[in-house]
C-alpha cells in the first residue's frame, strides 16, 4: 500500500510542478508572454534566443531593486558553446574528489558493503562513456549530447545502472543487518554486483550500437520510442513537441536516476543507525549537491534544452557534490579508525565539528513507518523481493514520465525558457530536501509534508 502511495505521490508531484511553474511563469512575465516568439515561428524544434533583459519582467520579480540590479550584471543568456566551455573545467575537476570519495568509501575500516562500492565505481563508466557519446553527437549531427535522443538515452542509462546497483546492494546489506542474519554475498564480495553492472552495461551498449549501425538520424528516438504515444494522437498541447524532446524511455532513465539516488541517500541514513556510526548520516548530507545536479539536468530537459546556463550550473553542483561526498566518506573512515599522518593534519585543519559532537546526538527514537519521502521507498517496499522492488520502482517512474512528457505541453512555460523560473524549479525541491534531512536529524519521527 505504501508503495502505491509513493508512486501516486510521484505522479501528483509532477502535475503539481507543472501547474505551479505555469502560474509562477505568468507572474514573472505576464506582460509580454503573449508576444514572445516561440519555437515554431522559426524552424521546428529550434527556440528563439533567451532574453533576460526585459524591463517588464524585471519589475515583476519579487526582489529588491539592488538585487535586480545585481542580477542584471550577470549574463544568463549565454550560448551553448560558451556554456559548455564553462562547464568543462568543472566536470573535469570533479573527477579528482570523486576518486578520493571512492578511496575513503572503500577503506577496510569502514566495512562498506562491497556491492555499494561497485555501484559508485560504475559511475566512472558513465563519465568516460559520455565523452565519446558527446563527441559523436557533435561530429555526426552538430548538436549537443542532450539533443540526440538515442545517443543521450544510451549514455544516461549508465547513470541509472550506477544508482540501481547502489540501491540493490545497500538494500541487501541493510536487510541482513537489521534481521541479524548472514551478510549477503553482495556485501562481502565485489563479484555479484560487478556481474550485474556488466550485464546491464552490455544491454545499454545494445541500445547504442543498434541505431549506430542502422543509419540513425539526429532525432532517432531512444530504443525506437516504443513507449511514446503516436505524434498524431498528441493534439492537446499549446504547441507541438519540438524534435529534441525526450522520449518516454529517456525520461524514465532521468526520473528513475533521481528517485534511486534519493533511496540510496535514505539507505545511507539507515546504515548509520544499524552500524551505530552517525558519521554515515554525513554521507546523506554530502550527496545533496549531487541530487541537485540531477534536478538541474532534468530541468534543462524540461525546457527542451533551451537554457544553456543550466549546463555549467549542473557541472558546478557536480563538482561541489563530489567534494562534499569525499569529505563525508573521509570523516566516516577517520571515525572508524583509519588514520594517516597527512590525514590527521588535514582533519584538524578542516574539521568544523566538535570532537565530541557525536556525544551530543540524542538517543534516536524509532522512526515512524509512515512514508516521509521518495527516499523511504526502500522502507515502503522492504517486504518486496529485489525483482518486484525494481518493477514497482520503474513502473512508478514510467507513470511520472508520461505525466511529465505529455503534461508539460499543456502549458506555455516550457517554451518560454525563463531562466529565473528554471532556477526556482531547481532551488525549491533542493531546499525542501535539505530541510527534510535537517528535521529528521532533530526529530526521527518527522513524517514530512505529505
Amino acid at each position: 500500500m505504501l508503495g502505491l502511495r509513493s508512486f501516486a505521490l510521484l505522479c501528483s508531484a509532477v502535475v503539481c510542478i507543472l501547474v505551479f511553474t505555469e502560474r509562477v511563469d505568468a507572474f514573472l512575465a505576464p506582460s509580454n508572454s503573449a508576444t514572445k516568439p516561440t519555437t515554431f515561428d522559426r524552424q521546428p524544434g529550434i527556440f528563439p534566443p533567451i532574453t533576460t533583459d526585459s524591463s517588464n519582467e524585471r519589475n515583476m520579480l519579487p526582489f529588491s531593486t539592488d538585487t535586480v540590479a545585481f542580477l542584471d550584471q550577470i549574463n544568463l543568456s549565454i550560448g551553448r558553446d560558451e556554456a559548455e566551455a564553462i562547464a568543462g573545467p568543472f566536470f573535469g575537476a570533479s573527477l579528482f574528489p570523486y576518486l578520493a570519495f571512492l578511496y575513503f568509501l572503500n577503506v577496510k575500516e569502514n566495512d562498506t558493503p562491497k556491492g555499494v562500492t561497485v555501484g559508485f565505481t560504475t559511475l566512472l563508466l558513465f563519465v568516460f562513456l559520455s565523452i565519446p557519446a558527446a563527441i559523436s553527437a557533435q561530429l555526426n549531427y552538430g548538436v549537443s549530447l542532450a539533443d540526440s535522443d538515442w545517443i543521450h538515452g544510451s549514455a544516461e542509462s549508465m547513470l541509472t545502472i550506477t544508482n540501481l546497483v547502489i540501491v540493490i546492494a545497500f538494500r541487501q546489506a541493510l536487510n541482513a543487518k537489521e534481521k541479524e542474519i548472514k551478510p549477503p554475498q553482495s556485501a562481502t564480495s565485489y563479484a555479484p554486483m560487478v556481474w550485474l553492472a556488466a550485464g546491464l552495461t552490455a544491454l545499454a551498449a545494445v541500445t547504442a550500437l543498434v541505431p549506430a549501425f542502422s543509419d540513425a538520424t539526429v532525432h532517432t528516438p531512444y530504443v525506437g520510442g516504443f513507449m511514446d504515444l503516436p505524434r498524431e494522437v498528441v493534439s492537446w498541447g499549446v504547441h507541438p513537441e519540438p524534435e529534441n524532446s525526450l522520449t518516454v524511455a529517456c525520461w524514465i532513465i532521468h526520473i528513475s536516476s533521481l528517485v534511486e539516488f534519493l533511496v540510496a541517500m535514505g539507505f545511507a541514513w539507515r546504515w548509520a543507525d544499524v552500524v551505530g556510526n552517525p558519521k554515515w548520516k554525513g554521507l546523506t548530507w554530502g550527496l545533496l549537491p549531487l541530487h541537485s545536479s540531477g534536478i538541474t539536468a532534468c530541468t534543462y530537459h524540461l525546457f527542451y534544452n533551451e537554457i544553456p546556463i543550466l549546463v555549467p550550473l549542473q557541472a558546478f553542483l557536480t563538482c561541489v557534490g563530489n567534494i562534499t561526498a569525499a569529505y563525508a566518506t573521509y570523516r566516516i573512515a577517520v571515525s572508524n579508525g583509519w588514520t594517516a599522518d597527512w590525514a590527521d593534519r588535514f582533519y584538524q585543519t578542516v574539521n568544523i565539528f566538535p570532537e565530541d559532537s557525536d556525544s551530543l546526538v540524542p538517543i534516536q527514537k524509532e522512526e515512524s513507518p509512515t512514508l516521509v519521502g521518495f527516499e523511504d521507498l526502500g522502507d515502503a517496499l522492504a517486504k518486496d523481493t529485489d525483482y518486484t522492488f525494481i518493477v514497482k520502482l520503474f513502473a512508478g517512474c514510467a507513470l511520472a514520465s508520461y505525466a511529465l512528457k505529455y503534461g508539460e505541453i499543456l502549458f506555455q512555460f516550457p517554451f518560454d525558457a525563463n531562466v529565473y523560473l528554471s532556477v526556482m524549479i531547481i532551488l525549491v525541491p533542493s531546499l525542501l530536501n535539505a530541510f527534510k534531512w535537517y528535521k529528521r536529524s532533530q526529530d526521527p519521527t518527522f513524517e514530512g509534508w505529505f
